[in-house]
């Protein structure tokens, strides 16, 4: 069950004062289209220019759902739910510079949910801004845990790379599947397969111990040993000058600091409802901020 401190939806209006409530009589939700992503970079924060493309995807997938908030036929706000089976993430939900500190990120997350609950998911996440977390916090999100983004120099040293790392093959999907259910502790095979042509993975004994997906968002890395997720990250590395993963992933940490990085920035992973199993020391590397 989801927390009870969350109002219905159909009375979000009666929780503001007169001047919210003129607002959002003059507001309309609607999915978000293709043809409005010309609007979108107005809403974006400084520094978030690379995320256009996944806004974008949100658009032409069948697995997600984005909304978009107008008032005078202007976009003002956005969002979207990702639904993997019962798992949903919520993902850049946006409000326009003008129109911040009116209650409209609430208004949205609160919508998020709605469609979240629709689709049966028992269990949402999301990785929470500064600016975010205290609006995820009101409408009953809790922390489960801080990923780290460390920033330093890509290693042009590709001789490096581990003879245990292997281009993928379809052979290995299986493996690949459980492991990223036992890490993850969600049902996404559906949209990782599509990047495992170009991933690779650890091998011991033509056993996967850890795989890479360079094209899946930040470039995904998990794996169940040590030696495999830092030879992993030392590949990645070569094309990357930054990493993220949960703090809870010391191995990661250290790593990282061998390397000369440097922390520069700490996020909250939140979640909403069900608390499930999920093994955060095996992540070298997340997806994103929309997908952890």
């Amino acid at each position: 069950m989801f927390h009870s401190a969350i109002p219905p939806f159909s009375n979000v209006f009666h929780t503001f004062d007169s001047p919210k409530r003129y607002l959002y009589r003059h507001m309309e939700v609607q999915p978000l289209k293709q043809n409005d992503l010309l609007q979108i970079p107005d809403l974006l924060p400084p520094g978030w220019d690379t995320a256009m493309p996944s806004i974008t995807f949100y658009t032409t997938s069948d697995f997600c759902f984005p909304i978009k908030v107008t008032i005078d036929n202007k976009i003002v706000g956005t969002g979207t739910t990702i639904i993997h089976h019962d798992v949903a993430w919520l993902a850049h939900i946006l409000v326009h510079p003008d129109h911040r500190n009116q209650g409209i990120g609430r208004f949205i997350t609160l919508k998020l949910i709605e469609t979240a609950k629709a689709k049966h998911c028992n269990t949402i996440y999301l990785l929470a801004t500064e600016l975010g977390e205290p609006v995820y916090s009101k409408v009953g999100f809790e922390p489960e845990t801080e990923y780290l983004l460390f920033k330093g120099e890509i290693q042009s040293d590709k001789d490096l790379i581990s003879k245990h790392i292997s281009a993928c093959t379809p052979d290995f999907k299986k493996q690949i599947s459980l492991l990223d259910r036992h890490v993850s502790g969600e049902d996404r095979m559906f949209h990782l397969e599509s990047h495992l042509s170009s991933g690779y993975v650890y091998l011991e004994e033509n056993k996967v111990m850890g795989y890479y997906l360079p094209g899946l968002g930040d470039g995904l890395i998990i794996a169940s040993t040590k030696e495999a997720g830092q030879e992993l990250m030392r590949m990645r590395l070569t094309t990357k000058d930054f990493a993220v993963f949960p703090t809870d992933n010391l191995p990661a940490t250290e790593f990282m600091q061998l390397q000369h990085f440097k922390e520069i920035r700490r996020q909250k992973r939140m979640r909403l409802g069900k608390q499930r199993n999920w093994e955060p020391a095996m992540i070298y590397n997340r997806i994103g901020g929309n997908l952890g």
